[in-house]
Parts: C-alpha cells; sequence; structure tokens
C-alpha cells in the first residue's frame, strides 16, 4: 500500500514539473496562418512553351479553431482566368475537401497533407487533375500547381498578405 501510493505521488509529481501544454501537444493547423486576402501574380506556363504573367487575387476563410478552410482564388492573364472555390478540412496532418472552378465548370475533389507552413495535395476531378503545394511564411505565400493532361502545365504563384 505504501508503496503503491509513493509510485502515485512520484506519478503525479512527474506530470506536474512538466511544460504546460505538453501532454497535449497537438499541432496548430496551417489553415491558420493563411486566414485573410491576399494578392500577387506568377507565371501561367502552356504546353507549347508560353508563358504568360497571371494576377491573383485570393480570400481564405478559416473556421473554428483552423479546421475548416474556404478558399477562393481569382487569377487573369491575356488569355486565360480562372475562378477556383475550395472548401477544405484539416485532421490529424490530413486535408480533404471539394473544389469547383467556375470559368470551365469542373469541380472534383481535394486531398493530401499540410505540416507546419506547407500543404502537399491532389486535385481530382472528371476532366481536370493538379497536384499543388503551397507554402505560407509570415506575409508570403508561394503557390505551385502542376496539372495533368492539359494544355497548362505549371502555374507558379507568389502572394502577399493585403
Amino acid at each position: 500500500m505504501y508503496r503503491s501510493n509513493l509510485t502515485r505521488t512520484a506519478l503525479l509529481l512527474a506530470s506536474l514539473s512538466l511544460p504546460s501544454g505538453v501532454a497535449l501537444a497537438v499541432p496548430a493547423s496551417p489553415f491558420l496562418a493563411m486566414a485573410g486576402s491576399w494578392s500577387g501574380g506568377g507565371v501561367l506556363s502552356t504546353s507549347d512553351g508560353q508563358r504568360e504573367e497571371l494576377r491573383c487575387r485570393a480570400a481564405y476563410d478559416v473556421a473554428g479553431s483552423g479546421e475548416q478552410l474556404r478558399l477562393n482564388l481569382r487569377c487573369a492573364s491575356p488569355s486565360y482566368n480562372f475562378d477556383l472555390a475550395s472548401e477544405v478540412e484539416y485532421r490529424g496532418g490530413a486535408i480533404s475537401g471539394s473544389w469547383s472552378e467556375a470559368s470551365r465548370n469542373a469541380s472534383g475533389t481535394l486531398s493530401g497533407r499540410a505540416s507546419g507552413d506547407h500543404v502537399e495535395a491532389a486535385a481530382r476531378g472528371d476532366s481536370f487533375s493538379a497536384n499543388l503545394s503551397l507554402t505560407t511564411r509570415g506575409g508570403r505565400q508561394t503557390v505551385s500547381i502542376q496539372p495533368q493532361g492539359a494544355n497548362i502545365t505549371a502555374v507558379s504563384l507568389t502572394l502577399n498578405r493585403r
């Protein structure tokens, strides 16, 4: 009995001496750093070797403690426009959701991983698929989109918080 109480007391003291939050450390959602309005530009590359400058605006609405994200991204160049909307959930490092692109009437699913300031995802649909990478550091965000089987072969963006 004495040994059991001593063990419990030692465990209690050991747990109280841990820095606060250590036992319950949960990675923060990367969506939190994205919240707000962003603008900037980049380059769109096509399969015939052409490159066009893009101008873009993005809005990220983050709900809860960062588990839900609603994205609206609009970009335009002299020859191309796209208007992307997405709703994504974050759960323990995994992301999943849906996307739609209004000007081409395309839609599909989105899945991938998020950690720290970086997101890697795959967008899949009936008429479009792409891999994307997004990194947010402070007031700067870089986005890389690699479509498959389309005239557009790459989109590279740099956005700044407005």
